[in-house]
């Protein structure tokens, strides 16, 4: 059974979303925990800045929300109050429409395949990815992709990021003399940096915990880099600020943001913090001359580019229909394909248990005529117990419809006598 537990934007605020959020660091140790937790067989987690989802095969997920509350150490009813529990082929659906951006902030968002890919790769690295969520996962890729090539929800795509560099363009009239601090160097910071120099920023500062990485982004936005502990120094040069880290702790605080303000003399300082959890403190957000906004904050900006979509995203919800039973058919005939393996080393196990009887009678000095007739004897008779016992039930029951079924299946011919 596949079951999908989740807690997002539309059933969560950020200040519960932030308390639920898996860094990539911890991400491995998640899924080997909640697999021995649960005595699920495959396990998959996606964190994001929107949504936390936990994707199991699992016979028995009960304890999936008490395990989810014990390891980030929230309170059980928190979890319960704002987490959805989906099973099967509303799970299924659920997924490919979050992989499709149907289901996303900002309708139509590329960047949420990019991340359910990640999750994708670390669950198979992991060695928690097993064969029933890896045909899910594949058949959701090639859902998203028919999502995009087929209608015209991925055309002119609207990010967080290109919604935050949108709200950051309307408040600076001249950006050509803007300096920008872009704290992190993942794929949302790049996309911001890309969105702002589309914009025509006068300047950009990468800051990072590596200097390798954030030297890449670097090159390509033609940018300077610094180090995270540079900030608190370099922070009165910024008039707008982007952060999107992995950090467990906010890593701007007031006292550092009040101390840049008078340096600046009090020159408006714009900031978006797209990290969950935070990387501002929201007492940032009470300084004059500050304007902080978060990912929830985005959403009036973000709505208008929702009306644009809806007609690509109706026909986009007819396609996942579409892929969604071609799911369910891989995944019957994946079921019926165990059946008969299953069978076949069942009828293999009887075949074993009868040569090493008859080995073990010729070992002994008995005649190999007489062995052989009593190994085929045996194994016949083995073999068609269980369908001999199902028949002769049938018979009794009357069941004219399972009988003709029972001939089909064994290949008798329906012939009076």
């Amino acid at each position: 059974m596949f079951t999908l537990l989740g807690i997002n934007h539309n059933t969560a605020p950020l200040e519960v979303r932030e308390k639920v959020a898996f860094s990539p660091e911890q991400i491995p140790a998640a899924l080997a925990a909640a697999r021995e937790a649960t005595g699920a067989e495959g396990v998959a987690i996606l964190s994001t800045c929107n949504r936390t989802e936990l994707y199991l095969d699992s016979e028995q997920a009960d304890g999936l929300m008490q395990w989810l509350a014990n390891w980030h150490q929230v309170p059980l009813d928190q979890i319960r109050e704002s987490a959805y529990q989906l099973v099967d082929q509303e799970a299924a659906n659920h997924v490919m429409r979050v992989a499709s951006g149907l289901d996303s902030m900002v309708l139509g968002e590329p960047q949420i395949l990019g991340q359910l890919k990640s999750a994708y790769a670390v669950a198979e690295q992991s060695g928690t990815l097993n064969s029933e969520l890896y045909r899910l996962f594949q058949h959701t890729f090639a859902a998203a992709k028919r999502v995009r090539s087929e209608t015209a929800i991925g055309e002119n795509p609207i990010s967080v990021a290109y919604a935050s560099v949108s709200l950051a363009r309307q408040i600076f009239a001249d950006f050509s003399k803007k300096t920008a601090l872009l704290v992190g160097a993942g794929e949302t910071i790049a996309l911001v940096g890309r969105h702002l120099k589309e914009q025509g920023i006068g300047r950009v500062i990468i800051a990072n915990r590596t200097l390798e990485r954030a030297q890449e982004l670097a090159e390509v936005l033609d940018a300077e880099v610094i180090l995270l502990s540079d900030i608190p120094d370099r922070l009165v040069e910024a008039d707008i600020l982007f952060t999107s880290t992995a950090s467990q702790l906010p890593l701007l605080g007031k006292g550092a943001v009040e101390s840049a303000l008078k340096q600046r003399k009090h020159r408006m300082m714009f900031m978006v913090d797209l990290a969950v959890p935070r990387d501002i403190e929201p007492e940032v957000a009470r300084l004059e001359d500050v304007y902080l906004y978060t990912v929830d904050d985005l959403r009036d900006v973000i709505e208008e580019n929702r009306r644009s979509r809806e007609q690509a995203a109706q026909e986009a919800e007819g396609i996942l229909q579409q892929c969604l039973q071609n799911w369910q058919q891989d995944r019957q005939a994946a079921s019926h394909s165990d059946l008969i393996r299953q069978y076949r080393e069942s009828a293999d196990s009887l075949r074993q248990q009868e040569l090493e009887k008859a080995r073990a009678m010729l070992d002994a000095g008995q005649d190999a005529q007489e062995v052989l007739e009593r190994f085929s004897n045996s194994l016949t008779n083995k073999l068609l117990h269980q369908p001999t016992s199902q028949l002769n039930r049938l018979t009794r029951t009357g069941d004219g419809q399972l009988l003709a079924w029972a001939r089909k299946l064994l290949g008798i011919d329906n012939k009076s006598d």
